[in-house]
Parts: C-alpha cells; sequence; structure tokens
C-alpha cells in the first residue's frame, strides 16, 4: 500500500520521513474526518431534501393533528429527522479538536529525539537536532492545517444543521397550524 501511495504522491514519503510516525496517524485522521464531511455534505445536499418532503407527507396525510397521539407522531417524525441531521456532527468537532493535539504529540516526540541526539553525541551541532526539529515543525503543521480546514466546514455544517432543524420545525408546526384553522 505505501508503494502505491509512493507512486500517487511522491512527497508523501519525504513529509512522512520528516514528520514522523505521528504524521501518519494525523493523515488517518485527516481522512476519517473529511469522509464524514464530505458524507453530510452529500446528505444535505441530495437525501435530506427528500427526507423533509417525505417526513412532511406523513405528517400532512394525518386526518386529525391535534390530539395527543397526533402530537406524539409529529414529535417522532421531528425527533428522527432531527438524529439523521445531527449525525457524526459531534464526531467531527472531536477529530477537529484532537488534530492540534497529536501534531502536539508530533511535537515532543520530535523535542525528545533532539535531546536524545544531544545526549548521545555530547555536542548541539545542527546535523544532530535536525531530525527532531523536522518531526517537531511538520507534525505540528499537519495537525493544525487538518484542524483548520475541518474547522471552517464543521462550523458551516453545524449551522446547516440549525438551519434545517429550525425549519423542518416551522413547516410541521405552520402544516399543524394551517390544517387547524382550515
Amino acid at each position: 500500500m505505501f508503494v502505491f501511495l509512493d507512486n500517487l504522491f511522491p512527497w508523501f514519503g519525504d513529509m512522512v520521513e520528516l514528520g514522523g510516525d505521528i504524521l501518519i496517524l494525523i493523515v488517518v485522521m485527516a481522512a476519517l474526518m473529511w469522509t464524514l464531511i464530505l458524507e453530510r455534505l452529500v446528505y444535505f445536499t441530495w437525501i435530506l431534501p427528500t427526507q423533509l418532503i417525505h417526513t412532511h407527507t406523513k405528517w400532512r396525510e394525518r386526518h386529525e393533528q391535534s390530539s395527543w397521539y397526533a402530537l406524539q407522531f409529529r414529535r417522532l417524525l421531528l425527533s428522527r429527522l432531527n438524529r439523521d441531521i445531527s449525525r457524526n456532527l459531534e464526531l467531527i468537532k472531536t477529530i477537529v479538536k484532537v488534530c492540534p493535539l497529536l501534531g502536539l504529540l508530533g511535537t515532543v516526540m520530535g523535542m525528545l529525539e533532539i535531546f536524545d541526539a544531544l545526549a548521545v553525541t555530547g555536542d548541539n551541532n545542527a546535523r544532530t537536532t535536525a531530525g527532531g526539529v523536522s518531526k517537531a515543525t511538520v507534525s505540528t503543521m499537519a495537525g493544525m492545517v487538518v484542524a483548520i480546514s475541518g474547522l471552517m466546514v464543521s462550523n458551516y455544517l453545524l449551522n446547516k444543521a440549525q438551519n434545517m432543524k429550525s425549519t423542518m420545525l416551522k413547516t410541521l408546526s405552520l402544516s399543524n397550524t394551517n390544517k387547524a384553522k382550515g
């Protein structure tokens, strides 16, 4: 698999060599985060509008909408939509928060490598400490890049979910009052 990655992205092997093993974990977290983000974008763009129409149709087809049972049915419909809209958003937020911490872990590992090199050689020349410095810098940069890009899209998704929830609530509430008035 690494040969495939190295042929597809020749710079990736150099980055892993510079950033150390923690960089692989950051890349895996980035891939997971962006997979979840793309799933949410597809859901909000194509799946949710169909679900909203289906839910609204179910509610409108109900003959009476004012009894306790009808209100519980409406609550069930709203709850299911709310669950689907909120799916994976907290996980995306958590990954965004974890990535800078993984970068910090890479920084600490790089600093430990520097101290180890200093202890073994006894001098502080640049060649001895270069590997640890690159590991500290590259892993921190990678963690921050993943977190910043994920933070922007995560905030967009959270706002979109909140707007969809309020729209959904208004739509089902308005259909209830319109039918009761009519």
